[in-house]
């Protein structure tokens, strides 16, 4: 029903002018509004958890002429490793009233959070004032941030890059992240995963559709655009290590602070990315993934070349009724 729901009004609210988004949404105590999109596993309901901003909603928003709107009354996250140090205001929602899916517990019914031996992909349902700085109602201003996340396995994509409006729609349009070795039967590396506008399952109009109303809205509203890896650093899943969550809440400190609009930018060579020099509490290599690469550099440059190039065979699809500077914005090979 949800996503029944969910992809009624990917139909119905763009006839009305209005952009339907597969995105969570908080609001800063200024009143600036950010959106975040990713796919399963890539932090969009933990990195929007904010403690010090008003959650609007973590899955499903509209942006009308008048701002942003949750269309659902809840949020649907994922439990596994779940504590209360790492994510303290979804794991104080888990109480009566909530529903956990795939979990395991003992007979008192205390939950092992850790537990996978049913799938990874363990949940919690609960209503959105379980969390304790939920904005009532679920609206909002127009936004000033948008994060668009990936989980990168392949250890290439930076942890954080500024995109031009060209490149925002082109990484909007792809929707990458990346499934990882040993989760599924059969993986043995990481495969890329693309899922146009962060939520293919639910389009019903052509993706570049979507992605020139997003466009119109963000030059209307002079919105800044970031891709945010959360994925591996050093190395291809197996070799590197998974970002930290500090790092990447680091990052999402800094975009809101507004100080990666004060800091200086180089070119990250292949995707051409705007990558910071330096973030407060990051190690300065770290936001380069070539500076922190365990491999060869010949190794690196493989890898990053294979991603491009599966950028570029998912993007032929859509090629055809994308505008030049669109495809202009693809990566380099």
């Amino acid at each position: 029903m949800k996503k029944g729901v969910f992809t009624v009004m990917h139909y119905l609210m763009p006839k009305a002018g209005a952009l339907s988004l597969h995105s969570s949404c908080n609001e800063g105590p200024d009143g600036d509004v950010s959106l975040f999109f990713g796919l399963s596993g890539t932090g969009k309901t933990t990195l929007s958890a904010d403690p010090q901003r008003l959650l609007i909603g973590d899955d499903e928003h509209v942006w009308s002429d008048r701002g942003v709107f949750n269309i659902e009354g809840g949020c649907y996250a994922k439990t596994i490793d779940l504590s209360a140090d790492k994510e303290p205001e979804i794991f104080g929602a888990i109480r009566f009233g909530s529903v956990l899916e795939n979990v395991v517990h003992d007979e008192n019914g205390i939950v092992d959070f850790s537990d996978k031996s049913i799938t990874e992909n363990t949940r919690c349902a609960y209503p959105i004032e379980f969390i304790p700085n939920a904005k009532l109602p679920c609206t909002g201003g127009h936004p000033k941030n948008i994060v668009l996340l990936t989980c990168d396995a392949f250890g290439v994509l930076p942890p954080v890059a500024k995109l031009t409006p060209a490149q925002a729609m082109y990484h909007f349009i792809s929707g990458y992240t990346a499934k990882i070795a040993g989760t599924e039967e059969g993986v043995t590396e990481p495969v890329a995963t693309f899922s146009a506008c962060f939520g293919q399952p639910f389009l019903v109009w052509h993706p570049v559709k979507y992605a020139q109303m997003l466009a119109e809205k963000m030059q209307q509203h002079d919105v800044n655009v970031w891709l945010v890896n959360t994925g591996w650093s050093g190395g291809v899943y197996g070799v590197g290590r998974r970002i930290s969550l500090k790092y990447s809440r680091a990052i999402i400190d800094a975009i809101h602070s507004g100080e990666l609009e004060n800091v200086e930018y180089k070119i990250y060579g292949v995707f051409n990315l705007q990558i910071p020099t330096k973030v407060s509490n990051i190690p300065e290599k770290v936001l380069d993934p070539s500076q922190v690469w365990e491999g060869t550099t010949a190794e690196f440059s493989q890898t990053i070349a294979k991603l491009a190039g599966l950028f570029h065979t998912n993007f032929e699809q859509y090629a055809s009724q994308a505008t030049p500077d669109i495809i202009l914005a693809s990566p380099q090979i």
